[in-house]
């Protein structure tokens, strides 16, 4: 049974003040969404991708999503067969939103759509938003659903490729501001399953942060369509950097990792390391527990970036 996330409250004013998604620290150019007529060995499984975002209770000033190159064409996004896609933004909150066991699941399916539809946009080709940052709101925070263990209210972000086989590439952040990206005083961001466009430079590497709460024993990190463009690894305060197994084009790897006392109540670092030219390589990953309960990965890590804490033996005389 999974422990709810009680400490989570305690560490939250920890974090750095920004909600971009993806944040600096993942070094990860754009998120991804193609429409659902493309092929998934371009790298989307299942052309929708859900993310939240936490206001802390007490908060009454409104808050705002802001999506940067929100329509499909123009600079940022991958033409596959002449610009012909549409991709929907669906903001939520009410009931449900993230308490709703489907909300959570790595495949839409379900009552994944739990709460209260709060506003909605499809973007086609649009030269207004194209570029540039479309914003949701205001919001109440109210308006979220109560999770103290998250932090307090909680907003849902469904993202979906309605139409066509084109890739959207898309930048998120949660704003205090409707027309500036400014943080969310305690505020943060995380994801289940995260779907994205690596870095196009060799020698880059991508961060994915999950956190392991007191009830995990063993994780599984689950990748897709890697295209076997590097290798992967993860580094925690016990681990100085466990070899990860990766995908090829369109296909699944899983790799199955025993969770040490000492990692408990921190972050794990997943790294994704580019050695290859390869370009416009996209990728799904995911990571579940012993329970196959899904594992949210936070844009700033919970409790810092974890780093390998060396132990120096001596010999006793």
């Amino acid at each position: 049974m999974k422990l709810p996330f009680l400490y989570l409250v305690l560490l939250l004013p920890l974090l750095a003040q920004t909600q971009a998604l993806p944040s600096s620290e993942e070094n990860i150019p754009f998120l991804v969404t193609f429409g659902s007529a493309a092929e998934k060995n371009w790298g989307d499984d299942d052309f929708t991708q859900v993310v939240f975002f936490s206001v802390p209770v007490g908060r009454k000033d409104p808050v705002y999503v802001r999506i940067f190159d929100a329509d499909v064409g123009g600079k940022h996004d991958e033409n596959r067969s002449g610009f012909n896609t549409r991709t929907k933004f669906s903001m939520y909150g009410g009931k449900g939103a993230h308490s709703d066991p489907d909300a959570k699941k790595v495949n839409p399916a379900g009552n994944y759509k739990a709460g209260v539809l709060l506003n909605s946009k499809s973007f086609g080709m649009d030269a207004t938003a194209d570029n540039t940052w479309y914003t949701f709101g205001p919001f109440n925070p109210t308006e979220g659903e109560l999770q103290p263990e998250y932090g307090g209210y909680v907003f849902k972000l469904i993202v979906e490729g309605a139409e066509g086989d084109d890739g959207n590439l898309y930048k998120l952040y949660f704003s205090s501001k409707e027309k500036d990206n400014a943080p969310v005083e305690g505020g943060n961001g995380f994801t289940y399953e995260y779907c994205f466009r690596t870095n196009e430079q060799p020698n880059t590497v991508c961060h994915l942060y999950p956190f392991v709460n007191p009830a995990v024993i063993s994780v599984k990190v689950h990748t897709f369509d890697f295209d076997s463009e590097g290798k992967m690894r993860m580094i925690s305060v016990k681990k100085k950097g466990e070899t990860l197994k990766t995908s090829g084009d369109g296909d699944w790897a899983l790799t199955e990792l025993k969770i040490e006392k000492e990692e408990l109540n921190t972050s794990l670092d997943v790294q994704l390391i580019k050695t290859s030219a390869v370009a416009n390589n996209n990728v799904v990953v995911y990571i579940t527990n012993q329970y196959g309960e899904t594992m949210p990965f936070f844009t700033i890590p919970i409790g810092g970036i974890p780093k390998y804490k060396y132990k120096i033996g001596v010999k006793p005389k």
